[in-house]
């Protein structure tokens, strides 16, 4: 039976609108060009209406209309291309990533065993050749370092030698090719050499360079998988089961699959909204944070719009549903995540663009030079020879250390500033945006509410409603609970749902929580307040959520770089607007949810320009992954974090300037390295042509370019310059619990 036969219909997915969606899982996905010769290689399908291949999970996603298109015809369009694919099953999926990790740590292990032992003995030939080594033992050596390295080389080149073997078949070149043409050709010229009892052999160099590429492409399989763990995991975030009423008013637990529009539902305080709808009956506070940032709790009733994944706080509520079973607000920003990840993996990087150039003119100058020395009337061996020289010297050592080693040590560089990158190709993307785009709650400030009158109130009154406000979960309380000095909750604490708490404190009463509750006259404040009593004193806490210590300046430093900045919050105007001036941005907007935030970022990439997005929150997932880059902090969501091309420490912003000074030098020093390769190759290349390079010469001068690149890479340790201003006093903005430490 053919692929092309097999049924498919139960992983066919259905839209409103008729239009049908499969995915695949593609094996042999190894660089960036394979998602243009991927999705090209379906592209002609009849019915076929869109085709996207995402690198991060190697998932390939067709649609189409009608029933012209065949879906397991992509399984023999791909075989013919050099790719294996297969129906896409989660467990079947994670099982294979599983697979494919461990035996690219075997890889890895076998290559670094080899490599050790094969360069102690290459080291002792080395100091032999200038002292005293007799050929014999000279010889004995090779044939153990052939020994060792020959079976190590055939088990851990294989992830280099299948993707080669399957790109020929194929019909194309991909940066595996040359890699493994170069090692094949070291080795056998070695045993060679060996049988002709030469000086020197070049086995170490074979498993050597084996080593560090199965270092780079394991990290990169663990960093995806990583990332895709902690990126699908938005069930966390759906309620399993939910409380149906029947006809009859009868109450009955319902799995959430079950629900339909025009149900009721009953929620219960604590738990998630289980689909989107409508507050019949009950008023409550709501922690929408999931939707909007913003950590504070929102009152509703009767009337008003509730999301699914939002939690129910304080109060019973029944509820009209409009949506449910993938209709939901969450469901949309589950498919905002995978569309926006997919079309942000088209991201070709430096290298694979150089790969892409490099390939072939690296087969093309040996295969001349083979065929010039045989016209000329040289023997074959000569002329082999030669053409050989001419691989090792153009060996893709120098071209594949050029942009790693600048990524590693400028990761390093990141990393002493608390910078983890998540992705390979950040930091290029990094040093090409010109626009940064800022969530608001918990990036531009800090994450959690502050006291921000902290300094004005009474201490001792402080200190009391503090450890009073420990006892509690409410966000409220939980900014007054960060002012506490002794971590020390009190005894017997009583807490009424939605109100406040209180509790007897050295024979008084003490009571925290709503103006009414501790029985205090409101203030006019527009802000959110606490109110407290404590026998006959009382006070008034304003909590609000403050800006990062570093925040105006950071801001000003990146509108020196030239970058515009803007704000996108999911907050209320009247939250956004004083941030957006204290910062001086005049380009802000407010309320925006996940759909909006990517429509602006899609408004921004058709004006030509490339964003940087900074975000925590889960709403601001989508828009992270469909940025151009992104960053995130690490107090941010799993989801968010996924999302991010990196993570920053602390509670300065400082991070974000630096990230892109760093990314700007780092991608200097990337194109300085490839042109470094591609000057050396323009001169050694002729010669090794003419028959002037030896290739002992030509394997000095590959592990001299080699050199001369890893040492310009090494600039990158420097930090960046940064922009200077004279310091900005944030005192009045940041309340003295907010102060970076």
């Amino acid at each position: 039976m053919t692929a092309a036969s097999l049924d498919l219909s139960n992983l066919v997915v259905t839209g409103e609108d008729g239009s049908r969606r499969a995915e695949f899982a593609v094996e042999g996905v190894t660089c960036a060009p394979c998602i243009g010769d991927i999705e090209s290689s379906v592209a002609d399908m009849r019915g076929l209406t869109r085709a996207r291949l995402n690198y991060s999970n190697h998932r390939l996603a067709v649609e189409w209309n009608g029933d012209q298109f065949n879906p397991g015809e992509v399984i023999e369009r791909l075989a013919a291309r050099g790719y294996r694919a297969h129906p896409f099953a989660p467990r079947l999926a994670e099982a294979l990533e599983d697979q494919q990790s461990k035996w690219l740590l075997r890889c890895l292990a076998v290559a670094g065993f080899a490599a050790m032992n094969v360069m102690l003995l290459a080291v002792s030939v080395w100091s032999g050749n200038v002292t005293d080594i007799t050929p014999e033992t000279r010889d004995f050596f090779h044939w153990l370092s052939g020994l060792i390295a020959l079976p190590a080389a055939a088990y851990a080149g294989q992830p280099f030698f299948r993707s080669a073997i399957a790109a020929i078949r194929g019909g194309r070149l991909n940066m595996d090719v040359p890699i493994s043409i170069g090692v094949c050709l070291a080795l056998g010229m070695s045993v060679v050499e060996t049988l002709n009892h030469a000086e020197l052999v070049y086995f170490d160099s074979a498993v050597m360079l084996l080593f560090f590429l199965l270092c780079g492409r394991y990290l990169d399989h663990a960093m995806r998988r990583k990332t895709r763990a902690v990126a699908s995991n938005l069930a966390a975030l759906k309620a399993e089961t939910a409380n149906r009423l029947t006809p009859e008013g009868e109450q009955v637990l319902v799995p959430v699959s079950a629900l339909a529009g025009g149900d009721i539902v009953v929620v219960l305080p604590g738990e998630r909204v289980p689909a989107d709808g409508e507050v019949l009956v009950g008023q409550t506070e709501i922690d929408e944070s999931l939707i909007t940032g913003e950590t504070a709790l929102r009152v509703i009733g009767p009337g008003e719009r509730i999301y699914s994944g939002t939690i129910n706080r304080t109060s019973v509520l029944r509820v009209l549903v409009k949506a449910a079973n993938g209709k939901t607000l969450l469901d949309e920003i589950e498919r905002l995540l995978e569309t926006a990840s997919t079309a942000r993996s088209n991201y070709v990087k430096l290298a694979d663009r150089a790969a892409s150039l490099y390939a072939p003119v690296v087969h093309t100058a040996a295969a001349l030079t083979l065929v010039f020395w045989l016209l000329t009337g040289a023997s074959f061996h000569d002329a082999a020879i030669t053409a050989i020289a001419v691989l090792i010297i153009t060996c893709p050592c120098a071209l594949a250390l050029a942009i790693p080693t600048v990524q590693v040590v400028s990761s390093g560089a990141l990393f002493k500033q608390g910078v983890f990158l998540n992705t390979s190709d950040a930091l290029e993307r990094l040093a090409e945006i010109d626009t940064v785009v800022f969530d608001k709650t918990g990036t531009l400030t800090l994450p959690d509410a502050r006291v921000i009158n902290a300094a004005s109130v009474d201490q001792e009154l402080l200190e009391i409603a503090a450890r009073l406000a420990l006892s509690s979960r409410h966000p409220m309380a939980s900014a007054v609970a960060a002012e506490a000095r002794a971590r020390i909750p009190y005894d017997h604490v009583s807490e009424q749902s939605g109100l406040g708490v209180s509790a007897i404190v050295d024979g008084v009463e003490a009571k925290l929580g709503s103006p009414a509750f501790c029985g205090v006259e409101p203030p006019s404040s527009s802000r959110s307040i606490t109110a407290f009593r404590y026998g006959a004193k009382t006070a008034i806490f304003e909590i609000a959520q403050v800006l990062r210590p570093d925040a105006i300046a950071v801001v000003g430093e990146l509108k020196r770089l030239g970058l515009g900045v803007h704000i996108l919050s999911g907050d209320r105007p009247e939250a956004v607007a004083p941030v957006a001036v204290a910062l001086g941005v005049e380009s802000w907007a407010a309320s925006t949810h996940p759909a909006q935030k990517i429509a602006r970022l899609e408004e921004l990439k058709a004006a030509g320009r490339r964003v940087l997005m900074v975000g925590d929150g889960i709403n601001d997932a989508p828009a992270l992954a469909a940025a151009y880059v992104s960053l995130s902090p690490i107090s941010a969501a799993d989801l968010a974090q996924a999302h991010a091309d990196a993570v920053f420490l602390g509670v300065k912003l400082a991070p974000v300037a630096g990230s892109v000074r760093t990314a700007r030098k780092a991608r200097a020093l990337m194109k300085g390295n490839l042109w470094l390769a591609v000057v050396y190759n323009v001169f050694a290349v002729p010669l090794a042509f003419a028959g002037y390079v030896t290739p002992l010469v030509a394997a000095a001068a590959m592990s001299g370019s080699s050199i001369l690149v890893t040492l310009n890479a090494l600039r990158a340790r420097a930090p960046a310059a940064a922009e200077t201003e004279p310091a900005h006093d944030l005192s009045s903005l940041v309340p003295r619990s907010a102060e970076a430490p």
